[in-house]
């Protein structure tokens, strides 16, 4: 543990950062957050500074390799990895962090490079790192998937879906600051009530036209450290996701099944919406998700909701034609959350995208099942890939007894809010 009253290099926890992420495939939200926990005690510039150098390098990694590999005469995949991890970090903040000298950059590689053990290679480091600083102003790549360090295959299955405008807004959008956005715990306080609160935290605070539950927050320390926050006043919640639960429009009573709810946000969000009453079984495949639901169950004191552990590709035959609504929020290829899950672009493959379609329609054809006639059905991802939104729905519709009520895709950098895809659903009342 170390000591709080010794010095921290933060940039030396960055590069643990992209050791334990890139080399090691830890994800990146979590490692980033037990960090965070880890060192609480940081001031708040600190803190800012780590967080946006770990997620700054992560984002940015395929344009910062490009860079790389122009002035280096050892290609970045071929380098010892605590040696390329260094140079990106070291890169990124000669390109994206102006308030830094280049020489400070450079001398603080050259000192780590050494505290890692690389003494050998000092002068290395210092060498690429000088080039690069010198020719970065003239650097320019035209291919887009280096502009916006987002996998090849990625760019052009969004040109080919969207078109070059659409995708570039899409592209860009993961750089985009934004705040981050909270649905109300309306059964335990009022949006303008938590507003006031938040404000008292020492949070900037602004309201959201699209969802009366949502508020937009920025300018906080950590997360974790707000009363409110512990209080279970709010659940983070982009607002894209909160219109599922909306859309589907539980009534008082009802009782419903979020068939794939970790982390339990949509879950809580139908149980605020049915005011205290019925039933809400918040549903995942193993322990560790069930538990993490049932950790914000206990932080939001919320009472008709249960976490159950339970595979939705296996048919619950005690479920079947009981619900009202279900809240079918399945695996997917993720890549309208990009700006929030950043190292998603580079884990997911177009060979994992075909097989996640898979398992959707494995999923649904076993879940429709649960749903009463005349019920609601709910089917949304956080993705943007036709195949497994619009495509999925039209083979639903194909071969399972519903009718379409609602369809709606909202996409990253085009829409405000983050890339999602809602159907609703209604079970027809004569099979």
């Amino acid at each position: 543990m170390t000591d709080q009253g010794a010095k921290v290099n933060t940039r030396a926890l960055a590069l643990d950062f992209l050791l334990e992420t890139v080399e090691k495939g830890g994800y990146s939200h979590v490692v980033m957050r037990g960090m965070l926990e880890k060192y609480q005690y940081l001031d708040k510039k600190e803190r800012a500074f780590l967080t946006r150098l770990c997620e700054g390098t992560l984002e940015r990694m395929l344009e910062l390799d490009a860079i790389i590999n122009r002035c280096s005469k050892v290609p970045v995949k071929k380098m010892k990895p605590v040696i390329r991890n260094l140079l990106r970090l070291s890169v990124y903040q000669l390109k994206y962090m102006d308030q830094i000298p280049d020489s400070a950059v450079c001398n603080e590689a050259v000192k780590m490079a050494q505290k890692k053990g690389f003494y050998s290679l000092k002068g290395f480091v210092n060498g690429v790192l000088r080039n690069i600083a010198r020719e970065l102003p003239d650097m320019k790549f035209e291919d887009l998937s280096i502009q916006y360090s987002t996998p090849k295959w990625i760019v052009d299955q969004w040109i080919s879906e969207y078109g070059e405008e659409k995708a570039t807004q899409m592209l860009a959008d993961q750089y985009r600051d934004k705040p981050t956005t909270i649905r109300v715990n309306l059964s335990k306080i009022s949006r303008d009530e938590l507003a006031a609160r938040l404000e008292e935290e020492g949070a900037q605070v602004q309201t959201v036209e699209e969802a009366d539950c949502a508020l937009a927050i920025s300018g906080y320390d950590y997360l974790r450290a707000l009363p409110s926050f512990r209080e279970g006043l709010f659940q983070v919640q982009d607002v894209s996701s909160m219109k599922a639960a909306l859309m589907a429009d539980p009534r008082e009573g009802d009782y419903c099944i979020d068939v794939c709810a970790a982390p339990g946000g949509k879950s809580l969000h139908l149980a605020d919406l049915m005011h205290g009453t019925g039933m809400v079984e918040a549903r995942d495949l193993t322990e560790y998700k069930v538990g993490l639901i049932e950790e914000n169950i206990e932080r939001t004191a919320a009472q008709n909701i249960r976490a159950v552990q339970m595979d939705a590709t296996v048919l619950d035959e005690a479920s079947v034609e009981k619900a009202d609504v279900v809240l079918a929020d399945i695996p997917c290829s993720g890549l309208g959350v990009l700006s929030k899950k950043t190292d998603l672009k580079y884990r997911m493959t177009q060979e994992q995208q075909a097989e996640l379609v898979e398992l959707q329609r494995k999923i649904l054809s076993t879940v429709w099942q649960y749903v009463k006639p005349g019920g609601t059905l709910v089917y949304s991802t956080c993705t943007v890939h036709k195949e497994e939104n619009e495509k999925n729905v039209e083979w639903f519709l194909e071969n399972c007894p519903f009718i379409l009520k609602e369809q709606i895709q909202m996409l990253p950098g085009v829409d405000t809010w983050d890339g999602f895809f809602i159907a609703k659903l209604e079970r027809k009342r004569n099979d």
